[in-house]
Parts: C-alpha cells; structure tokens; sequence
C-alpha cells in the first residue's frame, strides 16, 4: 500500500515570512521521510489553496490524503474551518478519501524549541538575569484553548524556577505587554517574553513591540522550523492515517466497457 499523501494546512498570512516557514517545513519533512508525498496549502492569503493541491494529487493518482491543521490551538480554526475545507474536498473529489488530523497542539516539547529561542535572544541582547517570563500566542475566545496555553506556561515556569503568565495577543488578556507590566509593578525588572507562535507575522510582531515597549529585556523568536515541530507533524500524521483504514472506501469511478460486437 502506498502511504497517504500529506497536506500541510497553514493559516496563511500576507506576511512572506509566514509562508517561507512552512515551505521550510516541508522541505524538512521530506527530507526526514522521503517516502511520503508531501505539500503545503493555505486557509487565506497566499497559494496554494488546499483544493489546488488535492486537486492536483488526484489528477496525479494519488487516493488518500491527510490533511493536517498546522494550527498550536484547537479553537475556531480547527473546529470551523478545516472541517468545511475536507467537506469540501470530498465533496469535489469523491474518489479520494480524504481525513484530518489533529492540530499540533501545546505539546511539552515545544518548550525545548522555546528554550533554544530564548537562549539565543539572551545571548544577542547580552541578559545575564531573569526574573518572571510571559508565554505570548495568539490568543482565541475559546477558553479550553488557553487554558491549555496556561498549562504550558506552567511547565515553562517549573523548567526554569521563574513566576510565569500566560499571555495573549487577541480575544482574551492579559495581553503580553499587560503581562509584563504586571510584574514590573512587582518589582521584577527583567522580564522575558516566549513567543509561542509557529511563523513570524503580524501578531508576533505585534506581541514583541508591545513587550519591548512594556519593558521587556527579552522577546524569543517564534518556534519555526525544527526536529521537533516536524516530529509532531508526524506523528499526528501517523494516527490520522491510522484513522482511514476506518473509514468507508471511496467509490470507484465506473468505467464503461464497451459491448462485444459479434461477428459473422
């Protein structure tokens, strides 16, 4: 049997940077598993769609596909619009099976990336002292969603022996620079903000600028590309194929034969 093709599903933003990223990532995923057929598409603003690339997967043959949502957080997104999109890719390519996977979600692991950006900001802005962190991300109205973002926060704090808040940039507070000023107000002079966002874009520069303005000596990277994204994307690929050997099959498209023709 042929291994499902993967079809990253990225929001999308009108930030290059945005879509650089994730064209990183499947570069990198190739190359880890070069077995597997694997693309990127995009919800808004940028090509491909995920339709341009289903599509051409199918004209090419191919009769699986995962899609998967590389979205931190199970909120709007994952719950409105990727289930909307495999609808409507099943609806246009009724010979494909088609299912989605999980979103990668606030894994533990993503802390070790998280570590590895701020050391490397640390080490840039030459601080020597912390004394609170803020975790910024998106942010999203459903609250089961931050909380799990509150969680992690907590680990990170736990890691690292430092008061930690969670942050978030949109839909709920405190927002990062509230966060940092909370504890400036404290007395807690070097504050450091984790940037928990997958790509550069609009939202983590706004996180950063806020931050920097609020006072804090540090804001890391956004996690981007590494083993350990990849290793996720991965595995939630690996239990969503799983997942299609229960699905029903997808008919079969009918090929007329032709009727005999006798001959005298």
């Amino acid at each position: 049997m042929t291994a499902p093709a993967l079809v990253i599903l990225a929001h999308g933003s009108r930030d290059p940077r945005s879509a650089a990223t994730v064209h990183s990532l499947v570069k990198c995923l190739r190359e880890t598993r070069d077995d597997l057929r694997i693309e990127a598409s995009f919800l808004d603003h940028c090509p491909p769609t995920p339709y341009q690339v289903i599509g051409k997967l199918a004209a090419e043959g191919v009769e699986e596909v995962v899609v998967l949502p590389l979205l931190l957080s199970s909120a709007y997104h994952a719950k409105i619009d990727v289930p909307a999109v495999v609808d409507e890719a099943r609806s246009r390519f009724p010979n494909l099976r088609i299912i989605a996977s999980d979103v990668l979600g606030y894994d533990d692991t993503l802390l070790d990336v998280l570590d590895r950006r701020m050391r490397a900001e640390l080490k840039d802005g030459r601080v020597r002292e912390l004394d609170a962190l803020v975790l910024a991300c998106a942010g999203s109205s459903d609250s089961h969603a931050n909380a799990s973002v509150t969680r992690l926060a907590r680990l990170w704090g736990q890691r690292h022996k430092l008061p930690v808040t969670a942050a978030f940039v949109c839909a709920a507070s405190p927002s990062p620079a509230e966060a940092v000023l909370k504890w400036r107000l404290e007395g807690r002079r070097h504050v450091a903000v984790g940037s928990l966002f997958l790509a550069p874009g609009v939202l983590p520069d706004r996180a950063e600028s806020t931050s920097r303005r609020a006072g804090a000596v540090a804001v890391s990277a956004p996690l981007g590309v590494s083993a350990e994204v990849a290793r996720l994307v991965l595995l939630r690929y690996g239990v969503a194929g799983l997942d299609l050997l229960t699905l029903e099959p997808a008919p079969r498209p009918v090929i007329a034969r032709p009727e005999l023709v006798r001959t005298a």
